[in-house]
């Protein structure tokens, strides 16, 4: 058979109660330290997490962006340079014959013309 001792019935109770305020307490200084956490965070300069990722995210697409456009401009840089020497050299042989037909006078060493 079970008695029943207010005493025990008492201490129980006050024992709940103090691992309540405990509790409560606990609860109360993880969000102090994490508020103080925060803020000295922010005086230093440091980023949380998810700010972190979202930079890294855009770090990684800028990076393939710009890899791809270096394969794109080597692309276009070997396809003018396939196209280009036959152009410039057509273009310099051309230049010469037309400066001889306008009738211009060779300038003397050091480019420049005499008056007189």
């Amino acid at each position: 058979m079970q008695t029943r001792n207010p005493i025990l019935d008492d201490l129980a109770r006050v024992a709940a109660g103090a691992l309540g305020v405990a509790a409560g307490m606990r609860k109360e200084a993880e969000e102090l330290l994490k508020q103080r956490f925060t803020s000295v965070m922010g005086r230093e300069g440091l980023v949380t997490r998810e700010e972190f990722e979202a930079v890294k995210a855009m770090a990684a697409k800028a990076r393939t962006e710009n890899q791809d456009l270096q394969a794109r401009m080597a692309k276009l840089e070997a396809a003018g340079s396939r196209k280009s020497p036959a152009k410039r050299g057509a273009a310099k042989s051309s230049a010469k014959p037309a400066r001889a037909a306008a009738g211009k006078k060779a300038t003397p060493a050091g480019g420049r013309r005499r008056r007189g």
